[in-house]
């Protein structure tokens, strides 16, 4: 399975879309500067949001910069992050966490730099108790020691609780907004999930906006290129 197209950070590093996901990466380093980010957990208000677009452009964008990165899908529900690097998703983490296979088994090379992925496995039938586990604390405790970044891609944080469950044990979460799709209230209302689940709210990520049309943007507010743009969650 061939990387794909929407990984615009690998396919063409010096498009407009790659630049901005370097600036969202050299941005996220200097947000905490009293709380090391080591693991960041991207989420969306609704599904198709193009957050597990965002979050495999944003590992590529931290390998670039010499960083020993771990691409995580989180997704147990509608899992996408095998399809665009290329990956069969068996085994996967959903396989790590009932125990059938060792963690060396699942991480994977993918042909980038620096970069591992761990595909969501098998879609399970308790999603949100798997990812509340302590075998998933274990896992991210072993990562975070092996790997320099950690970017996990989790479901939206308004359609299910498995976002919300996994915000506790990550340094950061990244909430992905389509611009002029997802209502005010909802973008809202997914915030206010993430707060109530005590994230550590790094920022939000715009996403499907014309960069040509847009001259101002504030400090948490990032886009990327049009020809990154997918419908994938």
């Amino acid at each position: 399975m061939p990387l794909r197209d929407s990984l615009i950070v690998h396919n063409d590093p010096k498009s407009v879309g790659s630049e901005a996901f370097r600036t969202l990466r050299t941005n996220l380093q200097f947000t905490s500067p009293d709380r090391q980010l080591r693991v960041i957990l991207v989420t969306s208000a609704a599904p198709g949001e193009g957050k597990s677009t965002i979050s495999s452009n944003l590992a590529v964008a931290f390998s670039q910069a010499g960083l020993r990165t771990l691409l995580l899908d989180c997704d147990l529900r509608k899992p996408t992050v095998h399809k665009i690097v290329g990956l069969h998703n068996s085994p996967g983490l959903t396989s790590l966490l009932v125990g059938e296979v060792k963690r060396e088994d699942v991480v994977k090379d993918v042909g980038v730099p620096n970069l591992s992925v761990i595909p969501s496995g098998p879609v399970p039938p308790n999603p949100v108790e798997l990812l509340g586990s302590q075998a998933m604390r274990n896992v991210l405790n072993a990562v975070r020691e092996e790997f320099d970044m950690v970017v996990v891609d989790a479901p939206p944080i308004v359609a299910v609780t498995d976002a919300a469950v996994l915000c506790p044990l990550v340094d950061g979460v990244l909430l992905t907004v389509a611009a002029g799709e997802v209502p005010r209230e909802l973008a809202q209302h997914a915030r206010s999930l993430l707060e109530n689940a005590n994230a550590n709210v790094l920022g939000v990520v715009l996403n499907r906006i014309n960069p040509s049309a847009q001259k101002n943007y504030q400090y948490y507010y990032y886009y990327y290129s049009e020809v990154a743009e997918t419908s994938d969650d």
